[in-house]
C-alpha cells in the first residue's frame, strides 16, 4: 500500500483503497474516476490520427496518446517538428466579468537537442517570439468561445521537437484548434491556420525557414468553416494589393482542408460538449428596454464632433449612470452584471451602426482619413537628441544620449552593395561624443551606409 500511495502521489491520484479516484490540484473539477476507469484510461491506446495534404507539405494531427487527463490534447507534426497542445477549462464560473483565457506557448531547448546556454542552464522567462506566438493563438481562438462564457480556460503549447526547417507557430495554432474541438469545452470551432509566403510572385503554403528568407510576404491566415476569416497577420515588402488578396484566398482555401481533417477526427472520437452552469449574457428584454432609453442619447454624443476623448467619455458615462438607474427600477431582481452589460451592448451597437451605415467616425473623420500628427525635435539642448510625437491625445517622447570616451554602437539601415537591399547594420564609433554627434548628424554616412571617417569601423549584423 505504501508503494501504491507513492505512485498515486506522483500521478496526483488518490490510492486505490481511498474511495473514488479524482485528479488532484485541479480546482473547479468535480469529475470522479473509478479504479476501473483509470486502468482503462492508461491501458487503452485510443489514439486517432489524420493527415492533411497541403501541396508539397503534409500536416499530421493525432490525439489520444498523450495528456489524457486534459480536457483536450493534440499533437501536430510537420516534418520532424512537433507541437503538443492541451486545453483545460473549469466547470465553475470565474468571478471575472470577461473570458479568462490563458494561452502559453513555450519553446524548449531540449526540443532541438540542446542545453540552455544561459548561466543557470535552465529555461528562463518567455522570449518575444513566444509571447507574440501566444498572442496569435489567442486572437485565433478567443472569438469562437460562446458569448458570456466566463470560465477559466488554459491552452498550453509545448514544443516537443524542432527540425530547424518547419516553423512550429502554425502547428501550435492548429493544435489549439484540435485540442478545443476534441474537448468538451464549449467552442464554436474548429479553425485552420496556414502561413503564406510569396517567392518570385508565387504563393507558397507553409514555407520553410530557408524559403521565408527570400519571401516578400509573411502572411498568417486563420480561417473558420464556410471560408470565414478569423485572424490575419502579415508583413510584406512592396507587395501589390491584388497579390496580397490572392494570397489571402490561397490561405483560406488551404485552411478549409485542415478544418475538414479536424472535423473528421472529431467525428471519429465523438466528443459531446458540456453544458455550462451559467452563461453571462443579458436577457433580450433588458437589452431592448436599454436600447429604448439610451439609443438616441448615445447617437447624439457619438455624432457630436466637437467632443474630444475625455469629454465624450464623460458624456457617455453620464448616460450610463442614468440608464442603469432606470433599469434597476424596472428590473429590481436582475443581477448588476446584466444591467451593466445591457448598456454596453447598446453602446456598441450604436457606435458600429454609425461607422458601417454613415461611414463616419465619432470625431467626424471618414473611413479613409488619418488624424494629424505633430512632431517636435531638439526640445532640450542638453540632450544629444530629443523629439515629441503627438497624434490626437496620444504622445510619445524620445531622447538619447552618447557616453564620452566609450565605444558607441549605432544601428542604422544601409543598402547592401552586394544585392542592393536595405539591411540593418551597425557601426562602432570610437570618437568622443561631440565628434560622434557630428557623425550621426551626417545623413549621407549613417542612413545610406556610406563609409564614415577613420575613427569608425563596420561590423556585420
Amino acid at each position: 500500500m505504501a508503494a501504491c500511495r507513492q505512485c498515486c502521489s506522483y500521478l496526483r491520484l488518490r490510492p486505490l483503497g481511498c474511495g473514488p479516484l479524482r485528479p488532484l490540484g485541479r480546482p473547479g473539477r468535480s469529475r470522479a474516476l473509478t479504479s476501473s476507469q483509470v486502468r482503462e484510461l492508461w491501458s487503452s491506446s485510443g489514439s486517432r490520427a489524420v493527415a492533411v495534404d497541403l501541396g508539397h507539405r503534409k500536416l499530421e494531427i493525432s490525439s489520444g496518446k498523450l495528456a489524457r487527463f486534459a480536457d483536450g490534447c493534440a499533437v501536430v507534426q510537420s516534418g520532424d517538428t512537433a507541437v503538443m497542445v492541451t486545453a483545460v477549462s473549469k466547470t465553475k464560473p470565474s468571478p471575472s466579468q470577461f473570458m479568462p483565457l490563458v494561452v502559453d506557448y513555450r519553446q524548449k531547448a531540449a526540443a532541438a537537442g540542446r542545453i540552455p546556454t544561459n548561466y543557470l542552464r535552465r529555461e528562463i522567462g518567455s522570449s518575444d517570439k513566444e509571447i507574440l506566438t501566444s498572442r496569435i493563438i489567442d486572437r485565433s481562438i478567443r472569438p469562437l468561445f460562446p458569448a458570456g462564457y466566463f470560465y477559466d480556460t488554459q491552452v498550453i503549447c509545448n514544443l516537443l521537437a524542432v527540425d530547424g526547417i518547419n516553423e512550429p507557430d502554425i502547428l501550435a495554432i492548429n493544435g489549439a484548434s484540435v485540442a478545443l474541438s476534441l474537448s468538451d469545452i464549449p467552442w464554436n470551432g474548429p479553425i485552420g491556420a496556414v502561413r503564406i509566403g510569396m517567392i518570385d510572385g508565387e504563393c507558397v503554403v507553409n514555407p520553410t525557414r530557408k524559403e521565408m528568407s527570400s519571401s516578400t510576404l509573411n502572411l498568417v491566415v486563420a480561417g473558420a468553416p464556410k471560408s470565414q476569416i478569423v485572424m490575419l497577420e502579415a508583413s510584406a515588402e512592396n507587395v501589390l494589393q491584388q497579390d496580397f488578396c490572392h494570397a489571402v484566398k490561397v490561405g483560406v482555401k488551404h485552411t478549409q482542408q485542415i478544418i475538414q481533417g479536424i472535423q473528421q477526427l472529431v467525428k471519429e472520437i465523438g466528443v459531446a460538449k458540456r453544458t455550462p452552469q451559467k452563461i453571462f449574457t443579458p436577457s433580450p428584454e433588458i437589452v431592448k428596454y436599454a436600447h429604448k432609453i439610451a439609443m438616441e442619447k448615445l447617437y447624439a454624443v457619438f455624432t457630436d464632433y466637437e467632443h474630444d476623448k475625455i469629454s465624450r467619455d464623460e458624456a457617455v458615462n453620464k448616460i450610463r449612470l442614468d440608464t442603469e438607474e432606470q433599469l434597476k427600477e424596472k428590473f429590481p431582481e436582475v443581477d448588476q452584471f446584466e444591467i451593466i452589460e445591457s448598456f454596453n451592448v447598446v453602446a456598441k451597437e450604436v457606435f458600429r451602426s454609425i461607422i458601417l451605415n454613415e461611414y463616419k467616425r465619432c470625431d467626424g473623420r471618414d473611413l479613409t482619413s488619418l488624424r494629424n500628427i505633430n512632431c517636435e525635435v531638439d526640445m532640450f539642448k542638453t540632450l544629444h537628441g530629443s523629439a515629441l510625437f503627438q497624434r490626437g491625445q496620444t504622445q510619445r517622447h524620445w531622447s538619447n544620449g552618447l557616453e564620452v570616451g566609450q565605444e558607441i554602437q549605432v544601428k542604422y539601415f544601409g543598402r547592401d552593395p552586394a544585392d542592393g537591399r536595405m539591411r540593418l547594420s551597425r557601426k562602432v564609433l570610437q570618437s568622443p561624443a561631440i565628434t560622434a554627434v557630428k557623425t550621426l548628424s551626417d545623413r549621407s554616412s549613417i542612413v545610406m551606409g556610406e563609409p564614415v571617417p577613420q575613427s569608425s569601423s563596420n561590423s556585420s549584423p
